[in-house]
């Protein structure tokens, strides 16, 4: 299905707009990349901020309805487009990839934010940018250790992919760029390893993204 009045507006290394990606790729759903370089502050732009006033990533505009927050474009997503459902339809199911996400996207994620890890870096130095990125991607990491523990099967909640899986890889992948030690949390990588056998999160990686640039 195709969807040509969908725009993204992204950052190849956002793990926000990585889940969008991924989401919009299982519905089957074209859309056009629209880039913000975070790194250059173009999400503080005054044409950036008509679109998202929080100037975060990622935003997606649809006709002309505009949408930001990774979580309710997920689920505008899902309402709309009923191919390939992020949600399961057990109750308990789906409250647990609710769980999931909400670990990630309210427990994680703000506190590893480029905001914060560069004010950080900026004021007390890399080591100790590095050390409270491990920090709390550990955290969250550990509680999600325990809580997919009895529910995992091939993917976090199941055997089917479902939208704690969308921002799961995400939130993974970035972890990588602090070189958190995922040996500790055995149960997410493997999950990681499962997600990258899948041709919809390959085509969301950072790397496949028309913005992308090497960082090292």
């Amino acid at each position: 299905m195709t969807a040509n009045s969908l725009q993204l507006y992204s950052f190849f290394l956002s793990s926000s707009a990585h889940s969008v990606r991924i989401a919009l790729n299982l519905k089957g759903l074209d859309y056009e990349y629209k880039p913000v370089n975070l790194f250059r502050n173009e999400q503080h732009r005054p044409e950036y901020l008509k679109i998202n006033p929080l100037g975060y990533v990622p935003s997606l505009k649809d006709g002309d309805f505009v949408l930001a927050d990774s979580f309710a474009i997920a689920m505008y997503l899902e309402e709309k487009y009923p191919q390939h459902p992020l949600l399961p339809s057990d109750l308990k199911k789906k409250a647990l990839n609710y769980q999931v996400i909400n670990v990630i996207t309210s427990s994680t994620q703000p506190l590893v934010r480029l905001p914060i890890t560069g004010y950080i870096e900026r004021n007390l130095g890399h080591d100790e940018m590095i050390s409270w990125a491990h920090k709390h991607y550990g955290k969250g990491f550990a509680a999600l250790e325990v809580l997919l523990k009895d529910h995992a099967g091939k993917y976090a909640t199941g055997d089917d992919i479902f939208m704690a899986d969308i921002f799961l890889e995400p939130i993974i992948t970035a972890s990588q760029r602090y070189k958190v030690d995922m040996s500790k949390y055995p149960l997410l990588s493997r999950l990681s390893k499962e997600y990258k056998q899948v041709p919809a999160f390959i085509d969301a990686m950072p790397e496949n993204q028309p913005d992308s640039f090497p960082t090292n």
